[in-house]
C-alpha cells in the first residue's frame, strides 16, 4: 500500500466523524493508519465487481431455468431443444435412485468366488473399457474436465478470497501478530489472488481455444515444415519433431505468460517489499531458464520418447525407471550446479551461528559436509532453509534472509526441523511417492497412447507418441488433482513430524517464535480457508503447527 493510498483511506475514515462506529467496523484502532489499511482491505474493485456480477448471472439463469422447467414441463425440450441434455439427465435421477438396489445385488452376483471368475471379471472390465476408449469423445471430455477444474479452482480461490477480506484477527493468533501485520499479510494475499484470478481465466481461455480450434494440429504440422524446409530434415524423423514441437510450446507459453510474471514480479512482489532484482536481472533469469528447460527438458523427452519408441507396449516399467533415474540425478545436478548459475553460495562464516549448527549436527550424527548461506536477497525478501545431499555427503543451505530475520537460536531451532525430515525419512517417503504417482501416469497414459480416436478426434491424423501424452495430459486433469491433494496430505504430515522432532531437541519456544517471525516476514495468510488449504498448502497453516508445538503431549524433550 502507497503512502498516498494510506493517505486518502485514512482522510475516509476520519470523514466519517464517528471513531466508535469505525472500531466496531474495522477492529481496535479507530482514526488509525492501521484503521486505514482495513477500510482499503474491504473496499472492493472492478475485479470483485465482475466476480458478483457473475455469481448473481449464474443465480439469475439457474432461476430461469426452474421458471421455464416449472412451466413447460414435458415440453421444454421441444420447445429449447438446447437443453434436452440436462432434462434427460434431471427426469432420469428417480429411476435411477430407484433402482439403486436393483444395481446393488446385480453388482453383488458378480463378486467373484475363485481366482477363475476373477480373471473372467478383469477380462470382461478389460474388453468393456477398451470399448469406452474406441467410442469416447475425446475432446469434448478434455473441455468438461478443463472447465470443472478451472471451476472448482476459482471456487476455492474466491473462498480464499472471502477469508483475506477479514480484517479482525482470529483469537487463536490475536495475542502474538500485530494487527498491522495481519492487515499487511490479508493485503498481499488479495494482491495475489487478483493476479490469479484474471490469470487462470486466461489460462483457461487459451486451453479451450488450443483444444476447440485444433491449434496443436496445426503446430506439429508447423514443425515438420520448418524440419523440411530448413533444417533439411525428414518430417517422419519423430524424436527430433517432438523436440522442435516441445521448443515451440515453451516460447509460445513463455510469452503468452510474461505479462502476468512481469506484473507479479514488479508491482505485486516490489508493492509488498519483496522484489529486489532489477529487470536486467529478470531478463537473465528468464533467458537461462528457457535454455536449461531446452537442453535438460528436450534431452529428457527425447530420451523418453526414445525408449517408448523402442519398447512398444510393454513401456510404462522402462520408462518410469528412466524418470526414476532423471530425478535422482537432478536431486544432485540441480543443487551442485544449475542453482548456482542464480545464486551465489558462500561458506557460512565462522560464529555463533556456524558453530551451533556444526554442534545440532554433530549431535545427531547428521554428515554434514558443507554448510552455506546462500544471497536470497538478491531476488527476494522471502527466506529458507534446507537440506540436500546424498548418504555421507549432506549440505545445509540458509538463505541470508532468514539469518537477517531470526535470532541464531531461531535459526537453530529451524534446521532442527529441517534435519527431523532428514532423520525422519521425509525426502525418501516424498520420492517414493511421487515416484508411485508417475507410475499411475505412465500406466494410464499406456491405455490410451495407442487409441487413434483420441488423435483424430483432435484433429491429427499422425499418432506421434509426444502429442498423445499433450491429450491425455487434459484428460489425467482430475486425476492429477487428487493425486496433488494427497501429495499435500503427506506432506503436511511430515511437516508436523519434522516440528515435532526439533519440538524434542528442546527448541519448542525459539521453533515457535521463529514460525511466526517467518509468517510475518514473508506476510503468508493467517487465516486461511480451510479447503483452499487443504488443496493447495502443502505446509500445514500456522495455527495448527503451533497448536502441536504447544501440545505438551507431542514430542516431549529429551537429553
Amino acid at each position: 500500500m502507497t503512502s498516498a493510498d494510506t493517505a486518502a483511506a485514512t482522510a475516509t475514515t476520519r470523514g466519517r466523524g464517528d471513531s466508535s462506529s469505525n472500531s466496531a467496523r474495522f477492529g481496535d484502532d479507530p482514526d488509525s493508519v492501521i484503521d486505514a489499511q482495513a477500510a482499503l482491505i474491504r473496499r472492493k474493485g472492478l475485479l470483485d465487481d465482475v466476480i458478483d456480477g457473475i455469481q448473481v448471472g449464474i443465480i439469475v439463469v439457474l432461476f430461469i431455468g426452474i421458471l421455464l422447467a416449472a412451466i413447460f414441463a414435458d415440453s421444454l425440450p421441444t420447445i429449447f431443444p438446447a437443453t434436452k441434455p440436462f432434462y434427460d439427465a434431471f427426469v432420469a435421477i428417480p429411476s435411477f435412485v430407484r433402482s439403486l438396489p436393483e444395481y446393488v445385488l446385480a453388482a453383488w452376483d458378480q463378486v467373484p468366488m475363485s481366482v477363475d471368475e476373477g480373471r473372467a471379471l478383469v477380462g470382461l472390465f478389460s474388453q468393456w473399457f477398451n470399448e469406452i476408449l474406441q467410442t469416447l469423445p475425446y475432446k469434448k471430455c478434455v473441455i468438461v474436465f478443463s472447465f470443472a477444474t478451472y471451476l472448482w479452482e476459482a471456487k476455492l480461490d474466491l473462498r480464499q478470497r472471502n477469508r483475506l477480506r477479514e480484517v479482525r484477527r482470529p483469537a487463536a493468533i490475536e495475542s502474538f501478530i500485530p494487527r498491522q501485520a495481519y492487515l499487511e499479510a490479508n493485503a498481499y494475499g488479495l494482491d495475489k489472488s487478483s493476479l490469479a484470478l484474471v490469470r487462470n481465466a486466461f489460462m483457461q481461455v487459451q486451453t479451450y481455444v488450443i483444444i476447440d480450434r485444433d491449434l496443436v494440429p496445426l503446430l506439429w504440422e508447423f514443425t515438420g515444415d520448418v524440419m523440411e524446409t530448413y533444417l533439411g530434415l525428414a518430417a517422419d524423423q519423430e524424436i527430433i519433431r517432438s523436440v522442435l514441437f516441445f521448443v515451440a510450446t515453451t516460447l509460445i507459453s513463455t510469452v503468452l505468460t510474461l505479462p502476468f510474471d512481469l506484473y507479479s514480479t514488479f508491482v505485486v512482489e516490489k508493492k509488498h517489499g519483496f522484489n529486489k532484482q532489477t529487470f536486467g536481472l529478470y531478463v537473465s533469469d528468464t533467458i537461462k531458464s528457457l535454455l536449461l528447460t531446452f537442453v535438460f527438458g528436450g534431452g529428457i523427452m527425447a530420451a523418453l520418447l526414445w525408449v517408448i519408441l523402442k519398447t512398444g507396449s510393454a513401456f510404462v516399467l522402462y520408462a518410469w525407471g528412466l524418470m526414476a533415474s532423471v530425478q535422482l540425478l537432478a536431486i544432485v545436478i540441480y543443487p551442485t550446479f544449475i542453482q548456482p548459475l542464480f545464486n551465489k553460495f558462500d561458506p557460512l562464516p565462522e560464529g555463533e551461528l556456524r558453530t551451533e549448527i556444526e554442534a545440532l549436527a554433530s549431535r545427531l550424527n547428521f554428515p554434514l559436509k558443507k554448510l552455506y548461506v546462500v544471497d536470497g536477497s538478491k531476488r527476494s525478501g522471502h527466506s529458507n532453509a534446507y537440506v540436500f545431499g546424498f548418504f555421507k555427503s549432506k549440505r545445509i543451505v540458509i538463505y541470508d534472509t532468514l539469518i537477517n530475520q531470526c535470532t541464531t537460536e531461531e535459526i537453530v531451532a529451524i534446521v532442527g526441523h529441517e534435519l527431523g525430515h532428514w532423520k525422519k525419512n521425509h525426502i525418501l517417503r516424498t520420492l517414493l511417492a511421487v515416484q508411485l504417482q508417475v507410475l499411475v501416469i505412465f500406466y494410464s497414459f499406456g491405455l490410451f497412447v495407442g487409441e487413434r480416436r483420441m488423435y483424430t478426434s483432435f484433429g491429427m491424423d499422425e499418432t506421434p507418441v509426444f502429442i498423445g501424452l499433450v491429450f491425455f495430459q487434459y484428460l489425467y486433469q482430475p486425476l492429477d488433482s487428487l493425486l496433488s491433494f494427497g501429495t499435500n496430505v503427506l506432506s503436511r504430515k511430515h511437516e508436523f513430524e519434522a516440528d515435532a522432532f526439533s519440538k524434542k531437541l528442546g527448541y519448542a519456544e525459539k521453533l515457535r517464535s521463529g514460525l511466526i517471525k517467518l509468517q510475518i516476514e514473508n506476510k503468508s495468510v493467517m487465516n486461511p480457508d480451510p479447503l483452499y488449504s487443504a488443496f493447495h498448502y502443502s505446509h500445514p497453516p500456522l495455527v495448527e503447527r503451533l497448536n502441536a508445538i504447544d501440545d505438551p503431549e507431542v514430542a516431549p524433550k529429551t537429553d
